[in-house]
């Protein structure tokens, strides 16, 4: 008898195709990446809180928490795309 997950996982396979696999020395690179960007994210949010406490108006506060929106966004892109990559390479492999 099959559980539920192994019965979710048939009709996941049937809707989206064959579930993709990653070796383990492309799990530690996914890791690996996503460690990168989360230092990296910690320090872009820690220089911008230094601008967002400085901001003597409203509207250099908007303009920091702006730039902040759209350099975490660059930075999540980026993660994103190199995880693409690591996931790209697992499909070559087949």
């Amino acid at each position: 008898m099959k559980s539920a997950y192994e019965l979710a996982m048939e009709r996941l396979e049937k809707t989206s195709g064959p579930t993709r696999k990653l070796s383990d020395a492309q799990k530690q690179a996914i890791a690996a990446i996503d460690q990168k960007c989360e230092a990296k994210l910690a320090e872009v949010r820690l220089s911008f809180d230094a601008k967002i406490n400085s901001a003597k108006t409203v509207d250099e506060l908007n303009a920091a928490r702006a730039e902040l929106a759209v350099e975490v966004q660059r930075l999540e892109d980026k993660r994103e795309q190199e995880k693409n990559g690591v996931w790209a390479q697992s499909q070559d492999e087949r």
